[in-house]
């Protein structure tokens, strides 16, 4: 049984929130941070659902509000949470466990803190925990997600405040876990980023078979296959790391994994938040994706994951939601109903945004509430959470949700005030000190630079990068023929970031897809999203209506060559090129947008299609290859043997192509001692002066500021008919050496059977000029060195 040790001391403790082991002293201290509570208790239990708490111990509040105990035999594994009073429910003799409404005076007190000892609460900082509100354990308990309610609506005969959540409420797991995650690579300049989703890159059956259907693809022999017990999990994910390498790529991005509030279970689908962006726990993994799911089992496997991932030379970086929360907001629009299960529990107003009458704000998130960044309670959990992903779990990178969020200042308006709550400061204290925090750690920080508010695309401070969707909109209608020339040329050139002080330490993300939106082959198959579909390509609700996308006219070849221009524009952009999983082989989710709720088999990467000259013709499911759900065929068949799938085999030379050649890394626009450096040239294709709007062909003149790289002519053409692209002479660099320009790249349908690309040893000789064909981008190369 845990019994405290050295309780004179607890006042006066400065032990870290959450919970930590001591070896040294035999002891586990616990600290939690509730500025305006009046009384906290710490429980412990024997199991996640279905008992009383076994222990319990009043803490001790320390001058920094934070409440800290200790206690020995209560080590890794052990089981805990809290219970917190305040000025609106003062604790008194009488209480009970069990459900009692002793010493209620309302549900709110004067700053709108909803403390209620009825309610137990999960660590904030909880390096595991149990399981969520919405999950099956809680069912399985004899109750619901509507127990967690608390304020006057009823559940069953009372109101839900009297309801006590002991028996089912999340458990934070005491964690001692010393599992290395291997030496972090150095991406330095060379990033290339894969976005992905645990469960979706393995849960597929096709991933069992991943070395039968890999191994003949040139290059990808070392790709091994995912155990059936592992699909779907972190260390499913391990195995794809070769795999990954075997890509080209320097950098997996993973959609959110820290622990969300879901009903989905495995490979069962439920009925909402698939995509992980409901945060319940800032500090624990996903239980959901581990195989290992005894204490501790999350956090091990996660790590070795990321040691895979390592080991082969790739960074992890994580998408992270702190905008907001999966507590959610107010019940049924009453100011008195919230469901908190953890942090609006300890403190409502510290953690959340409210108005004048004491309601969650959700105006920038559009979730139900909005996190309170003028708190320091607030920041220091971000900058807590980033430190330990890092220094604890490995993690190599973050990319921010909602960013803009982090730069708001509630407090510094009133709340009624919308346009002054609306706006945001780049020099807001979380976003530096993130920025310091990373550079003194040597992590990224990535911004999704925008929120419901506003959009703030190159107003991040200095070293935070950010993801271009000014270059995702430019480059989706010039490469749809809008003729939106000089905006392309702008955004393929970075010239947002071009003029600012900073610009050369400035990094941004090129993208024309993400896990939000169409999948980059269904970009150029839909012109509208197809979202109410049935099962298990929908339904799903929500999604952008404007997608800037072309259906290519039901041409399959079209739609094939457009891929491949799609593909090529990101590696070949300036900035730091990001796919989606699954963009490589022509992965599609027939025209659904958002499929942010969906965990089925329409979901998951079928690996069979990335060895298949047909693979939208290929069985959704396996298992039920007849009578089964079936794709659009919106690849059709491609010019290529039974046994390969030329859209991989160009995706995979021309990421390798970013990786290897130094000359297509130009990250910042100051090269060496603060000079300009400008090695991205637009000209007209007969070379005579730049082009202007509504041309839709152009050069792309690459100069390589690297001794050791090529020079690169990018002829795009944008038109609906041949146009003849003229070569610039080619200085002689060696006495005696005649320099030739080869072509080693080709998006158009002729070549497919090539694979559309050379390696410059086999490629042809270009003279003077070379004929690209209609909505097709080639690809001209120099010598090297």
């Amino acid at each position: 049984m845990p019994r405290p040790v050295h309780a004179a001391t607890w006042a006066d403790a400065a032990w870290p929130l959450g919970a930590h082991v001591d070896d040294a002293e035999g002891i586990t201290t616990f600290a939690v941070q509730a500025p305006y509570a009046t009384r906290v208790v710490l429980e412990i239990y024997p199991t996640a659902t279905g008992s009383d708490a076994i222990a319990s111990f009043d803490m001790a509040r320390g001058w920094d509000d934070i409440w800290s105990a200790a206690l020995v035999d209560a080590g890794h594994g052990t089981l805990y949470a809290f219970r917190c009073w305040g000025t609106n429910w003062p604790s008194v003799d009488d209480w009970r466990r069990g459900g009692s409404r002793a010493g209620f005076l309302s549900d709110r007190d004067v700053d709108g803190n909803h403390f209620n000892p009825n309610k137990v609460l999960v660590d904030p900082y909880a390096r595991e925990i149990t399981h969520t509100p919405m999950s099956r354990a809680v069912i399985e308990a004899g109750a619901g997600p509507a127990i967690f309610g608390s304020g006057p609506m009823r559940f069953g005969r009372r109101p839900a405040r009297e309801v006590d959540t002991g028996r089912w409420a999340p458990k934070g797991v005491v964690v001692h876990d010393d599992t290395p995650t291997g030496r972090r690579p150095d991406g330095t300049g060379n990033t290339t980023i894969y976005e992905a989703h645990i469960k979706n890159l393995t849960l597929h059956p096709s991933s069992t078979r991943l070395r039968d259907i890999m191994g003949d693809v040139p290059g990808f022999a070392a790709v091994d296959w995912v155990p059936e017990e592992l699909r779907g999990t972190y260390a499913g994910a391990a195995r794809m790391a070769p795999y990954l390498t075997a890509l080209g790529f320097t950098a997996i991005e993973l959609m959110p994994v820290h622990e969300t509030d879901s009903d989905h279970a495995g490979a069962q689908s439920g009925t909402t938040n698939h995509w992980g962006y409901q945060t319940l726990a800032f500090f624990a993994p996903n239980r959901d994706y581990s195989s290992d799911k005894s204490p501790g089992g999350p956090t091990r496997e996660f790590k070795e994951m990321v040691r895979a991932f390592h080991d082969q030379g790739i960074e992890v970086i994580l998408d992270v939601v702190f905008n907001h929360t999966a507590e959610g907001g107010n019940w049924f629009g009453d100011a008195d109903s919230v469901g908190f299960t953890t942090l609006g529990g300890f403190g409502t107003s510290e953690y959340y945004v409210l108005t004048q009458r004491q309601t969650l704000v959700d105006g920038a998130t559009g979730t139900s509430n909005q996190v309170n960044f003028s708190s320091s309670a607030a920041r220091q959990l971000v900058l807590d959470s980033l430190s330990y992903w890092n220094s604890a779990m490995g993690v190599d990178g973050f990319r921010f949700d909602l960013a803009p969020v982090l730069g708001r200042h509630p407090d510094a308006a009133q709340r009624d005030d919308w346009e002054s709550q609306k706006r945001f400061f780049a020099d807001h204290p979380l976003l530096t000190s993130v920025r310091n925090l990373a550079l003194m750690n040597d992590f990224e920080v990535i911004a999704e630079p925008w929120d419901l508010w506003g959009y703030e695309v190159g107003n991040f401070p200095t070293g935070w990068g950010e993801w271009n969707g000014r270059f995702r909109d430019a480059s989706r209608r010039f490469l749809k023929g809008d003729g939106n020339t000089l905006e392309f040329a702008a955004q393929f050139n970075g010239e947002h970031v071009r003029h600012g002080q900073d610009s050369g330490r400035r990094k941004w993300i090129n993208f024309i897809d993400a896990h939000d939106g169409f999948t980059m082959f269904d970009l150029v198959s839909f012109n509208d999203r197809q979202n109410y579909q049935p099962p298990p390509f929908g339904p799903s609700d929500g999604g952008e209506s404007h997608n800037q996308s072309w259906d290519s006219g039901g041409d399959h070849a079209l739609r094939r060559t457009r891929w491949r221009n799609n593909w090529l524009t990101v590696f070949l952009a300036r900035g730091i090129p990001m796919v989606v999983s699954g963009d490589e082989y022509g992965r599609t989710q027939n025209g659904n947008n958002n499929p942010w709720n969906l965990n089925t088999v329409g979901m998951w990467n079928n690996w069979a299609q990335a060895a298949s000259n047909t693979p939208t013709r290929l069985p959704v499911d396996p298992r039920v290859p007849v009578f089964g759900p079936a794709y659009y065929d919106v690849v059709g068949q491609a010019d290529a043997e039974p046994g390969t799938n030329p859209l991989l085999t160009f995706a995979t030379f021309v990421a390798r192509l970013r990786r290897d050649d130094p000359g297509l890394r130009h990250l910042g626009w100051r090269g060496v001692l603060g000079v300009p450096t400008q090695p991205y040239v637009f000209l007209r294709p007969d070379l005579q002066g730049h082009p202007s709007d509504g041309e839709r062909a152009l050069t792309v003149c690459i100069d390589a500021v690297d001794s050791r790289a090529r020079d690169y002519l990018m002829c795009v053409n944008m038109w609906t008919e041949p146009v003849e692209f003229r070569l610039p002479h080619l200085p002689r660099r060696r006495p005696r050496a005649r320099p030739r320009w080869r072509r080693i790249i080709d998006t158009s349908a002729w070549a497919e059977r090539e694979g559309n690309c050379w390696s410059y040893d086999t490629a042809t000789d270009i003279k003077d000029a070379y004929v690209v064909q209609p909505w097709s981008i080639a690809v001209i190369a120099s010598p090297a060195g």
